[in-house]
C-alpha cells in the first residue's frame, strides 16, 4: 500500500470514527467481500499497517458489538480464520479501576 492509502485509512479514522489514528488503537479494515483485512496501527515513530488477503474464503464479522469495539482475542480468531459458534468465558480475576 502506498502513501496515500495510509493517508486516505488515517483520514477515515478521523472522519468517520472521530478516533485520533495516533491513540495507539488498533483499526480494522474490511473490504466489502471480506477478503481482504488491514490493520493501522500507530507506534512510536510511524505507522504500521498490516494487510491479508485471503485466497479462499472470508474473514468472520465479529458478533455482539454496537460500536465495533472488539477485544484482542477476537481480533486474533478474525485473522486466524475461526468463527466462534457458541462459547462460554470462565470467569477470571480483574482489577477494577
Amino acid at each position: 500500500m502506498h502513501l496515500v492509502g495510509r493517508i486516505r485509512l488515517c483520514g477515515l479514522v478521523g472522519s468517520e470514527l472521530g478516533r485520533s489514528p495516533t491513540s495507539g488503537e488498533v483499526f480494522v479494515f474490511l473490504n466489502r467481500k471480506r477478503t481482504h483485512l488491514k490493520l493501522l496501527h500507530w507506534e512510536q515513530g510511524g505507522f504500521v499497517l498490516y494487510y491479508k488477503r485471503l485466497e479462499q474464503g472470508t474473514f468472520p464479522l465479529p458478533k455482539n458489538t454496537t460500536t465495533g469495539a472488539i477485544s484482542w482475542s477476537e481480533l486474533v480468531l478474525m485473522v486466524e480464520g475461526i468463527e466462534v459458534v457458541k462459547s462460554n468465558r470462565r470467569r477470571r480475576f480483574t482489577l477494577q479501576p
